[in-house]
């Protein structure tokens, strides 16, 4: 008998929707993942958005594409909708691949915005697509178990708990982290009326802040520019940079405006997003500003002086010691201080006798030339003609002071308090 169309046994193409897949250990691992990896540049567009509006625009609408699909894939868990998530991560990790290793979006950096507290928070950002885009294409490929047991549940969380808890946390970590940029700097690049945050440096196209503190009204006074540490890769200008800037950062800012001086508090470019020496051009830049803007902001350019933690004390000791070139902005200035103050700050980057995790950290900062390593060491460079230094401790800070005071330059050692470093500063800049 010949079937008709219609009816009992006709063969009709299925018309249902595409399986549910199961929200298991790897599809939340894959979500949470490609939530961190868009909410990092999602939380810098602001910032971005004052540098310039296309590139905010492109970044915007790439993480807005990324968050659509995951609230697609979490509230619809199918094949279709882990493609779609796979998708928008993969355009997310290429648009960190154009713009970092291959260098094509040629303005400027547009991540830098995101990497002001940490420098390789975008390499955070492109971590997360990647297991973003692995996961969904694992959840895709392979269906769940139709009725998997408990026992079997329950392993699967276990075996994947070590992968998920740290996606979370480096997430979440690299929002917080990107989201400093919405603290930046307004239009105007001198104060308006008052201490306040300027912006006091635009290399390549980034503009960086400065936070000036100082008692109103009475003559130009004295300033000490303060540099934060955090091993040139971690920490900011502010007050949530603390630990980072070194505990001592408020005490000292309030002993020394208590004394009459100005305070001026600096973000630099960190690494690795932005290779050595270009923090040391920041600090140097800063100095410039503040010669180039005293009348503005009423501070005195003859006296300036600067302190700094850590590798922020590195920085400071090679304002005073290392007399490289001036360029840039703020033509027919210089960056020489009057005083140098560093605490706990490293001399030498020789990587011989370090521990991994040292070595390691000096690494990342500074790359391995050796060449790059002696230029960034203050020991390279100490000689005549610098300024009087406070020093208090670091590695091979003994060895730094010895040959600072065999050049004649005038060395004080020792415990060094917010009074200690306010009062060396009253008697070497006052």
């Amino acid at each position: 008998m010949k079937v008709v169309d219609g009816q009992r046994g006709t063969s009709r193409p299925s018309m249902t929707s595409p399986p549910p897949l199961r929200r298991g250990p790897l599809l939340v691992t894959a979500v949470f993942a490609a939530l961190g990896g868009a909410l990092i540049p999602a939380v810098a567009v602001p910032a971005l958005w004052r540098i310039w509006q296309l590139y905010a625009m492109l970044f915007g609408a790439v993480a807005v594409f990324e968050l659509v699909a995951v609230v697609a894939v979490t509230g619809w868990p199918t094949r279709r909708t882990a493609h779609f998530g796979a998708l928008a991560a993969f355009a997310g990790l290429a648009l960190w691949v154009l713009s970092r290793p291959l260098g094509l979006l040629t303005r400027f950096d547009p991540w830098q915005p995101a990497d002001t507290v940490a420098g390789f928070t975008d390499c955070v950002a492109a971590g997360l697509q990647v297991v973003a885009v692995s996961g969904f294409l694992v959840v895709a490929r392979h269906r769940a178990h139709p009725g998997p047991s408990v026992l079997r549940r329950v392993s699967a969380w276990i075996a994947l708990f070590p992968v998920l808890l740290p996606v979370i946390v480096t997430g979440a970590a690299g929002t917080v982290a990107a989201g400093a940029g919405l603290t930046g700097t307004g239009a105007s690049t001198l104060l308006d009326g008052g201490p306040g945050t300027v912006e006091y440096c635009r290399p390549d196209g980034i503009p960086l802040a400065m936070d000036v503190f100082r008692r109103t009204g009475g003559p130009p006074a004295p300033v000490v520019l303060l540099l934060h540490g955090g091993g040139l890769v971690f920490g900011n200008r502010t007050q949530a940079g603390a630990p980072l800037a070194g505990s001592g950062f408020g005490p000292l800012r309030d002993e020394l405006t208590a004394r009459g001086f100005a305070v001026a508090a600096i973000d630099v470019r960190l690494a690795p997003a932005a290779p050595w020496p270009a923090p040391l051009a920041d600090a140097r830049c800063a100095v410039r500003f503040l010669k180039a803007n005293a009348a503005a902001l009423a501070v005195d350019p003859a006296r300036i002086a600067v302190w700094g933690t850590g590798t922020g004390g590195t920085l400071a000791s090679l304002l005073g010691v290392e007399r490289g070139p001036d360029t840039g902005q703020y033509a027919g200035q210089d960056s020489t201080v009057r005083a140098v103050a560093a605490v706990s700050a490293p001399a030498d980057f020789d990587l011989a006798g370090l521990d991994p995790l040292t070595r390691a950290s000096i690494l990342l900062a500074l790359g391995r030339s050796p060449a790059t390593l002696r230029a960034a060491s203050p020991l390279t460079h100490a000689g005549p003609g610098a300024p009087p230094f406070l020093l208090d401790g670091g590695r091979k800070s003994g060895e730094f002071a010895a040959r600072l005071r065999a050049a004649g330059v005038p060395v004080t050692e020792g415990p060094t308090s917010a009074g200690d470093v306010a009062a060396f500063f009253a008697a070497t800049v006052h």
